[in-house]
């Protein structure tokens, strides 16, 4: 017996709820990517930590700058209630984008956090934007 089996996988049913419960709050840059590269994605992406100098060096093309510290039922007035947010930070290092999701769906705000944020933007070779506006990402 390995350290791989000294615990029994789970049942199927379990391991299928389980990672279902999973996407439904995470997904990942090659996905945002290609929502983004699509146009007209279905949610909107939030840098959500950072000073504005930051995120004017280098973000993910798309990304609006709500800092998690900012992010309040005031604030998010200007969406609909049903939109949904997709939020990264820095990346695996970094929780900011745990503290926002947790904010937003406090709120009653649908959410999904991007696993990897600007490290896994980075690590698939993807392009970032920079500057002030959120920019696009071209197909």
């Amino acid at each position: 017996m390995s350290h791989v089996t000294d615990i029994a996988a789970a049942s199927p049913d379990i391991a299928r709820d389980h990672f279902l419960r999973r996407l439904s709050v995470e997904t990942d840059c090659s996905d945002v990517a290609a929502a983004l590269r699509a146009g007209e994605p279905d949610f909107v992406l939030l840098h959500v930590v950072g000073s504005p100098e930051a995120y004017g060096s280098r973000h993910v093309p798309g990304a609006l700058h709500l800092p998690h510290r900012e992010i309040s039922a005031e604030r998010m007035v200007q969406w609909p209630e049903k939109t949904l947010f997709v939020v990264y930070c820095a990346g695996p290092h970094c929780n900011g984008a745990d503290q926002a999701a947790f904010k937003l769906a406090s709120l009653g705000r649908p959410v999904k956090i991007m696993i990897g944020g600007i490290t896994g933007w980075q690590d698939e070779d993807l392009p970032f934007a920079s500057g002030k506006e959120p920019g696009v990402l071209h197909a």
